[in-house]
């Protein structure tokens, strides 16, 4: 058998003849719902948190509820990505079955999580020659890389190849929409996005900022807003911009147990852009970590503010 590997920007692609069964697999901080993760046979690889001096994977351990709770209360969770022996053992089983990988991994502008996904595929390609595993950047954090997996999922459902996904999914991927609001900015500050005095100032004088993720993949403070509720609806006023000639049949709000808020957005959506299809989803105790309760986030495909 005659196998031809190449590079297609930081993607690895090793193009092997004759193979066609392939499995998706992603990190954690999609934070779709776990339900339909394994409905799908979606196989994640969990980043993982430490609160209270306790270690848990991503998905497991506290509840969501619990877990902004014990933020509410004064802990200060910290993080950790998954590491490249992690990722092979993740990898290692479907190479053996012959199947071939797609993995869709969380922003390397946030994380080296992907780094890993790709050291790990480059050394299992070297000793399984046969190996196709397919690592891609997505350049974006938690439902905005959901909505890409779950396009992903939809495409192989429709009978594409690991190929032709690959190929939607790299001219697609800066057309996610990230539109994010949060409600204490000392969780920005904290992850150096901003000040310490714009944090103090901007608490006194309940200002919420505005968050997108950037075309590198990284959290940009793009705006502000003066109260919770106009914060809300800013994220919908730059969906309405944004949109263009996207059709949206599904639409992604993440929350981080501020339901009624993210409920809020769902209806004026709604009742703005006509789209009646929503994957709501509280946000995941890793992304959670660093935007601490009451982060509002919209996602959907359109084009990205500059």
């Amino acid at each position: 058998m005659q196998v031809n590997s190449g590079i297609i920007g930081k993607n690895i692609i090793q193009e092997v003849q004759g193979v066609s069964e392939f499995i998706i697999t992603t990190d954690s901080t999609v934070d779709l719902p776990k339900e339909f993760l394994q409905e799908k046979d979606i196989k994640i690889l969990p980043l993982s948190y430490i609160i209270d001096g306790a270690t848990y994977k991503d998905m497991e351990g506290l509840s969501h509820k619990e877990f902004f709770e014990r933020i509410r209360q004064g802990a200060m969770p910290t993080t950790s990505q998954v590491n490249p022996d992690e990722a092979r053992e993740a990898f290692e089983p479907a190479v053996k079955e012959g199947k071939e990988i797609l993995h869709i991994g969380f922003s390397s502008g946030l994380s080296g999580s992907y780094n890993s996904a790709r050291m790990a595929a480059e050394e299992l390609m070297e000793e399984y020659p046969e190996a196709k595993i397919v690592v891609i950047d997505s350049l974006c954090a938690s439902m905005g890389e959901g909505l890409l997996l779950y396009k992903a999922i939809e495409l192989k459902e429709q009978g594409k190849s690991i190929d032709e996904i690959a190929a939607w999914v790299e001219e697609n991927k800066l057309h996610i929409c990230h539109n994010v609001t949060v409600d204490d900015l000392f969780h920005l500050h904290r992850g150096g996005r901003v000040s310490k005095a714009t944090a103090v100032l901007g608490t006194m004088v309940k200002i919420k900022p505005i968050i997108h993720v950037d075309d590198e993949g990284k959290l940009i403070v793009i705006g502000k807003e003066r109260g919770r509720r106009k914060s809300l609806i800013n994220l919908v006023e730059r969906m309405e911009k944004q949109v263009g000639d996207y059709k949206n049949d599904i639409v992604m709000i993440v929350h981080g147990d501020c339901e009624e808020d993210a409920e809020f957005v769902k209806n004026l959506v709604e009742e703005r852009l006509g789209i009646h299809k929503f994957m709501i989803n509280g946000i995941g105790t890793v992304i959670g970590s660093h935007t601490g309760p009451g982060v509002v986030g919209l996602l959907f495909m359109g084009n990205k503010e500059k």
